[in-house]
């Protein structure tokens, strides 16, 4: 960096300092515990004194079922909450752009906004009084009614990923929703008038006005997903099927497998080597993620 634009611009760079130091200690520093994964902790000798091993934690983990399950438990559901965020939506934000009363658009968008902030606890007692043995709704007052027996929802792993995914998308898509909701309300209302003007009906206008205007967000926050698609909302995978052990086949991700890896076994480098795994994907796949979005147009493209 030239010392005459430092000068030029050296208020600038000190109202940056702040926010970089802020980075470095809470982004780049704790990346020295990365070598945890290729040693064997002893708390005793500490992370620099205890020996290495290598690849070894990285060897056990992948020799397990435990790493297959995890892997195609985290990719598939975050590329199906991917979808349903992207398609639900982009569809309830077109029609809350079609409401003509702002007090009814206001309301549904504050009440689709509210689950968003509810915390993992709340949620899975939500959950639970829905879905519980003895006292849940369902159970209790709709199965009997269409002549159905109660079933043991927490013991049943082949109802979750249906249960889990409707949680996901009614906590997420208000704000999913909003976002695409602020690029519809920014489009110039003279396109709608001269389609208008030309015939086109409501549907048309959609197709061709009103959606390609929304594939940049959808792109971006698309890519932003894929990059965490190797993350998970640990509350939703681990407090809402409340941790039951026959419900793993369906519930158990990375985030819950490492956090439960560390509690029970107390393994530190097996933790972190999971964790580091599930960085390394994330981070591939952003790249490659975008790479394709270049090769299809450049200018829809993250970076």
């Amino acid at each position: 960096m030239p010392v005459k634009t430092f000068r030029a611009y050296w208020v600038f760079y000190l109202m940056l300092l702040p926010a970089s130091v802020v980075l470095l200690i809470n982004n780049y520093l704790p990346m020295f515990g990365i070598i945890i994964a290729f040693k064997n902790i002893n708390l005793t000798d500490g992370i620099l004194g205890s020996p290495w091993i290598g690849l070894d934690n990285f060897t056990y983990l992948f020799k397990t079922n435990d790493a297959w399950i995890i892997t195609r438990n985290t990719l598939l559901y975050n590329a199906l909450f991917i979808v349903l965020n992207i398609v639900i939506g982009v569809s309830f934000a077109i029609m809350l752009n079609e409401l003509r009363s702002r007090l009814l658009s206001k309301f549904f968008q504050s009440t689709m906004f509210l689950p968003y902030f509810l915390s993992a606890i709340v949620t899975s007692y939500l959950v639970f009084g829905f879905l519980g043995t003895e006292h849940g709704f369902i159970n209790n007052t709709l199965l009997p009614f269409i002549g159905l027996k109660p079933i043991s929802w927490y013991s049943e792993p082949q109802y979750w990923p249906y249960i889990l995914s409707f949680v996901h998308t009614w906590k997420t898509i208000g704000y999913s929703t909003v976002m695409y909701l602020a690029v519809i309300i920014g489009i110039d209302h003279e396109y709608y008038e001269a389609a208008t003007l030309d015939g086109a009906s409501k549907w048309k206008q959609m197709i061709h006005i009103t959606l390609p205007s929304l594939v940049p967000i959808i792109i971006i926050l698309a890519l932003l997903a894929i990059g965490r698609i190797f993350y998970t909302d640990f509350g939703l995978f681990f407090q809402v099927p409340l941790n039951s052990g026959s419900l793993f086949s369906t519930t158990n991700v990375i985030d819950t497998y490492v956090y439960r890896t560390f509690i029970t076994l107390g393994d530190i480098g097996m933790s972190t080597a999971a964790g580091l795994y599930q960085s390394l994907v994330g981070f591939v796949m952003v790249f490659f993620s975008n790479y394709i979005v270049r090769r299809i147009n450049k200018e829809n493209a993250l970076f």
